[in-house]
């Protein structure tokens, strides 16, 4: 009995809580540090944005033939969709990188907890008195049961979160293949005038 009252100790439970909370600040802290990377990949787009819009009116501005207009504008345009293009697929790394650390820690932790239930389970049945065999079996069963059945719970929710992570990852890749003009350059020949 000693063996079971020795896993439910203070300094045990005192552990397993400090363990709980360290790892709920290491997610906090990941959490964060995403954030301040999506924060920073704003700030850098908008600067950008600002310097380059500022420069792109100066210069149409000085545009005084409607083809060099046109053309002008378009080659913006098909500038302004690759950046977002690119902008897109960083937050869409940053995404991924943070969600890699939780699944990582999850796992971790996942498999903390296992072996923490199997060595109390392992404990109390070396503590049984005798006759609770069929008692303790049971309880044991039960508690394997659960295990599975967390386990394979854990495995379909990172099986789908992994097949939306690629989805969305095919996305970006299709998303940041060359797109086709989006005006036409009007021609440089001039139109013919009937009369």
């Amino acid at each position: 009995m000693e063996s079971s009252m020795s896993s439910l100790a203070p300094e045990n439970f005192l552990a397993t809580q400090r363990a709980g909370l360290d790892a709920t600040f290491g997610f906090a802290t990941q959490a964060v540090q995403g954030f301040e990377k999506l924060i920073d990949l704003n700030v850098r787009t908008l600067r950008t944005a600002l310097s380059e819009q500022q420069e792109f009116i100066g210069k149409s501005l000085a545009v005084r033939d409607v083809q060099q207009f046109f053309a002008f504008h378009n080659a913006q345009m098909q500038a302004n969709a690759q950046r977002a293009q690119a902008y897109w697929q960083d937050v869409n790394e940053i995404a991924t990188s943070v969600r890699g650390a939780y699944v990582q820690a999850a796992q971790d932790q996942l498999d903390k907890s296992q072996r923490n239930a199997q060595a109390f389970v392992e404990s109390f049945v070396s503590s049984a008195p005798l006759g609770g065999g069929a008692v303790v079996s049971a309880w044991k069963s039960a508690i394997d049961s659960a295990t599975q059945s967390a386990n394979s719970a854990y495995e379909a929710a990172r099986t789908a979160t992994r097949q939306v992570v690629e989805a969305a990852q095919t996305e970006a890749t299709t998303a940041s293949a060359p797109t086709p003009p989006a005006v036409r350059v009007v021609s440089s020949k001039p139109a013919s005038t009937k009369k």
